[in-house]
């Protein structure tokens, strides 16, 4: 199962290396992005291997597209999923927000005049 997701690089977690049981070392990088949809979302990927230095030349900002697989496993009774990076590529620096502005009235529409109060106002 091959996905994809693009996204700006939010922030590059440290470099956890380690020994596994059969004595081979390994390595391990996990980044943040965040999408730019209507409601972002920020999503913690992984690198292992010689991937990690895929991320390297890569800077906090920049937008990315990255092509992964989503992995679980059990360990004592609970189920733990990651997802697991295969790919980055640089889309390109990301677009800077500008802030909200304010709708302005275009004076388009013109209310009725309010009438004097009456007490019997209510439609019901």
């Amino acid at each position: 199962m091959a996905l994809e997701i693009s996204g700006k690089l939010i922030k590059k977690l440290p470099e956890v290396t380690g020994t596994g049981r059969n004595g081979t070392n390994w390595i391990k990088q996990e980044f943040v992005i965040e999408t730019q949809d209507q409601y972002p979302k920020k999503v913690c990927m992984s690198l292992w291997g010689d991937k990690t230095q895929d991320l390297a030349p890569i800077q906090d900002g920049e937008l990315v597209k990255v092509q992964f697989n989503v992995e679980s496993r059990e360990y004592n009774d609970r189920w733990y999923t990651e997802i697991r990076a295969y790919r980055i590529d640089r889309s390109g620096v990301a677009p800077s927000v500008p802030p909200n502005v304010a709708p302005t009235a275009s004076g388009g529409y013109q209310f009725p005049p309010l009438e004097a109060e009456s007490g019997d106002d209510l439609p019901f």
